[in-house]
């Protein structure tokens, strides 16, 4: 059965490719909807691709394994964090951002505070979306590496090469079309599963399952007592809610809506669908406690499950789920540090600024944001290779906006006495210092 799921999985990998690659006729040599689709797209396109940036390895994959290791409220506080970041969005930003016609997110930083604040602004965006990607490149390898019996870095190596062909391709347009596919698959295939173990069909009733797991993992001392991670959970929950607001790839969506009510609905319909998720990929979790105690590796949960106790229709799902949901992240990201890169740090602060040049024309532009795309793969797969962690590396990533650039854009938005030298300050301290504590704080 294992040549079934790898003959599978390569066929969805080369669906995939070739539906990404072939919406490279849809960029038309613009760099506008190279980046944000020429602000056309409708409601389907829109919520469907936000649902699939949350959605995705590090709220699957990464969800599963830390549950394994501390908990239900561990591993459910990803998609319950990005859920409410959606509604957020919906409610308070996604119709006066999109009204205002910007390429990237740091686009804000310089109209409201000027070149400086955009450029940290960038760079620190950058960082934590190159942090994503690695985290979704992870996830890839751990299911390839399980699926076709090869090497980590291998198989995390073709995820990643397919991600950047067909997002040098096709741009926002290639994950409008692929996420049509992928993500409705991923959702359903995390219900078939959940459904299959709560059904008994497994051999055993479901009420054993969760018996055996161990005393806290499923009560609600995940939230309420600090002994059992209660503070880690919630500044989880509260840096994808609020942090995830100032984040490449979701504002990307919101700037590709047709106008203000397209974003809005989007949002809504995104933070739907990942309310859909947060049962049944957090309960895998503690389905894995019971037919795979005792694993080395906590990241093996899910394909193991997957592979050996699971129908092979429903296995194969989760398999092709989890991979198109990793990859789909992994191209908003990969395309949102690309823009940014060739947009604001280059064209506007680098070539404008520093040079004191002019800036590059559109095709110029697009053909920029098209190399960057290759380096910045590079930088997000030797981070993946490094520190394989689908999961912790979601938190850190908009943790670290969060701490520094949410303030700015959130005052910058609804108050006019904010000013430059507290947007920099915000940005500087808070961000830098929140990364500090990632490596001096266990």
């Amino acid at each position: 059965m294992v040549d079934g799921y790898a003959i599978g999985v390569i066929a969805f990998l080369a669906l995939s490719l070739i539906v990404g690659t072939l919406a490279s006729k849809l960029v038309k040599k613009s760099s506008k909807r190279f980046m944000i689709a020429g602000k056309s797209l409708p409601l389907i396109f829109v919520g469907t691709m936000l649902a699939a940036q949350s959605i995705d390895g590090n709220s699957s994959l990464g969800n599963v394994s830390l549950v394994y290791q501390f908990g239900f409220w561990s591993g459910a506080a990803i998609p319950i964090g990005l859920a409410a970041c959606l509604i957020l969005t919906a409610i308070f930003y996604a119709n006066k951002l999109n009204k205002m016609s910007m390429l990237t997110l740091p686009d804000f930083y310089f109209r409201r505070f000027g070149n400086a604040s955009e450029g940290i602004s960038g760079i620190i965006m950058m960082v934590s979306f190159v942090v994503l990607v690695a985290g979704n490149f992870a996830a890839t390898g751990y299911i390839l590496s399980v699926v076709l019996h090869i090497d980590f870095i291998w198989a995390m190596l073709i995820g990643a090469i397919i991600v950047l062909i067909y997002t040098y391709a096709g741009g926002l347009f290639s994950s409008a079309y692929t996420d049509i596919f992928q993500i409705y698959l991923a959702i359903g295939a995390f219900w078939a599963a959940f459904l299959f173990f709560a059904g008994g069909f497994a051999g055993v009733s479901f009420d054993t399952i969760l018996g055996s797991a161990p005393p806290g993992y499923l009560d609600l001392s995940g939230l309420t007592d600090m002994g059992n991670g209660a503070l880690v959970n919630w500044a989880g929950i509260m840096a994808l809610a609020i942090g995830d607001i100032v984040a490449l790839d979701f504002m990307e969506r919101v700037f590709s809506a047709r106008n203000g009510k397209t974003a809005r609905r989007g949002a809504f319909m995104g933070a739907g669908l990942t309310i859909l998720t947060i049962v049944p990929t957090s309960m895998l979790g503690i389905v894995a406690l019971y037919f795979l105690p005792n694993l080395a590796d906590p990241y093996t949960a899910y394909p193991d499950l997957a592979i050996n106790h699971v129908p092979f229709v429903i296995g194969l799902a989760l398999l092709m789920g989890v991979l198109g949901a990793s990859m789909s992240t992994a191209n908003g990201g990969l395309l949102a540090i690309s823009s940014v890169m060739s947009r604001n740090i280059v064209q506007r602060n680098i070539l404008k600024k520093v040079l004191k040049r002019p800036g590059m024309g559109d095709r110029k532009l697009l053909m920029v944001t098209r190399i960057f795309t290759l380096p910045m793969m590079l930088a997000a797969f030797v981070l993946a290779y490094m520190i394989p962690q689908p999961g912790v590396y979601l938190i850190l990533a908009f943790d670290i906006v969060f701490a520094g650039a949410w303030a700015p854009l959130t005052l910058g938005l609804f108050w006019k006495k904010a000013n430059t030298p507290a947007a920099l300050s915000s940005l500087i301290v808070g961000s830098s210092l929140r990364l500090i504590l990632f490596f001096i704080i266990p």
